[in-house]
This record gives structure tokens, sequence and C-alpha cells, in this order.
């Protein structure tokens, strides 16, 4: 069961740059102060299913969901991750088309649903804000079919490790250089899923990567790269992702 977590200031958000509140003012976070609220779910937990009514739109404070749409025979796909300081909903939507769920302990700054409509007609930073995260969105849905489509295991496996370092260095407003540590917000199985492979080929690709000395795995959720630009080397990639020093 999704639990309501004490308020936090603003301010003090780790998502506060990133997040669809980025580009307001002290006089817009008051306003978004009163309409919003904190749930947290656990891992395995759902959020939303497909079809259902969301009175709430969402950022993603911390913790990671996955994004599923699921066939008509049963058959389910992951379609995306949320990340911290995705946007979960879409305003002037009531319901939602995908199943999402908690990969992990996951917390959301929620927004009522009609009240953030509203102010979206009378914020134009919020408004600005979301059509950027917007466009960036379909940017990463885009760099996704190609992994997909035409990337080997190997390349896959690189591709999101450095996608999960990219983040992480984003939000702290850093450049990824040299090493670097990833929380791996994923199970095996959920990489797997994600990535189209069985869960044996992620296992296989991650020993080997290991072995390689490209990853040191510290523990089940927590990996090391010793040298950023090595494992970007493994994505088939021909351009560095602009973060990079």
């Amino acid at each position: 069961m999704a639990t309501a977590t004490l308020d936090h200031a603003c301010e003090d958000c780790p998502i506060r740059h990133r997040a669809v509140c980025a580009r307001c003012d002290a006089d817009e976070l008051d306003v978004l102060e009163q309409i919003k609220y904190y749930r947290t779910f656990e891992a395995g937990q759902p959020i939303v299913f497909a079809g259902d009514e969301m009175n709430f739109v969402a950022s993603v404070v911390k913790g990671v969901a996955s994004i599923s749409q699921t066939m008509e025979d049963g058959r389910t796909q992951m379609v995306g991750l949320l990340l911290p300081s995705d946007f979960l909903g879409r305003p002037g939507r009531a319901t939602t088309p995908y199943d999402v769920i908690a990969l992990s302990e996951i917390t959301l700054c929620c927004f009522r649903r009609k009240p953030f409509e509203t102010l979206m007609t009378s914020t134009p930073h919020v408004a600005e804000r979301l059509l950027a995260m917007t466009l960036d969105e379909l940017d990463a849905a885009r760099e996704w079919m190609l992994i997909l489509g035409r990337k080997t295991a190997r390349e896959k496996i690189a591709s999101l490790l450095t996608i999960l370092a990219r983040r992480e260095a984003e939000l702290g407003m850093a450049k990824v250089k040299g090493p670097v540590v990833i929380d791996l917000p994923l199970t095996r199985e959920a990489m797997a899923d994600y990535l189209g492979l069985t869960l044996e080929t992620v296992s296989r690709q991650m020993s080997a990567l290991k072995s390689e000395g490209v990853i040191v795995l510290e523990d089940k959720r927590k990996v090391r790269v010793p040298d950023i630009r090595t494992l970007m080397s493994e994505t088939g990639d021909d351009m560095d992702g602009g973060l990079v020093a």
C-alpha cells in the first residue's frame, strides 16, 4: 500500500533543478506547495494500472519505476523507466495507457491533476519546462529505439549503464568523468525485460564486462566504472553524449 510521507520544502528538493518546477520563481513555488503531496511505494508495488483514472500527476523524487504495456493475450513489454526528476502523468488526460510499477522504493511528489492543469495556463514557467521535458523524453525514446533495434547484447548493457551514469551526473549538476559509481536501480530480471534479453544473457554480459575490467560489481545494486570513457566505447555509439569532460 502506498504511504504518505512528510512534506519537504521545494528549495531543499534533490530534483529541484531538473523537475517540472525547475524554472519556477518563489511565488510560483508557493502555489505548487499548496497542491502537492508526497507518496511512497515499495518495490514491486503498482503505482497505477493501464486504464485507471489518474487524479494526480507527479515528479519522481527518488527511486525507479517501470512503464509497461500489456497486449490482449497477456504479453507485457516494459517500454520505459521513470528515474528521479521524471514526470508521471499527462495533463489533460484522465487515464493512463500504461502500467507503472515501482522497481525500487520510490517517492513521488504528487500534484492534484485539475489544479495542476489550471496552474499550467497561469504559470508559463511550468508549461515551458514540461514541454522541454517532453522533448527530452522524445529524444530518449529515439535513442532507445536504436538500442533495442540495432545493438548487440553487450552494447545494450553498456548503453543502459551509461544512461544511468548520465542521469546521476545531471542530478548532481556535474560532468561524467574518470571513475563513476552507479547505484543500479534494476534487478537483473528487470534489466533483461527492459533490454529485450534473457536473464542468462544479462548475467553473462555483466560478468564479461567485469572480467575485462570495464566495470566492478561492488554488490548487486552498485556498479563502479573505473573509466567512463571505456564503458562508453562499449556502447557502439559514435557520440559522447555531451557530458564526458
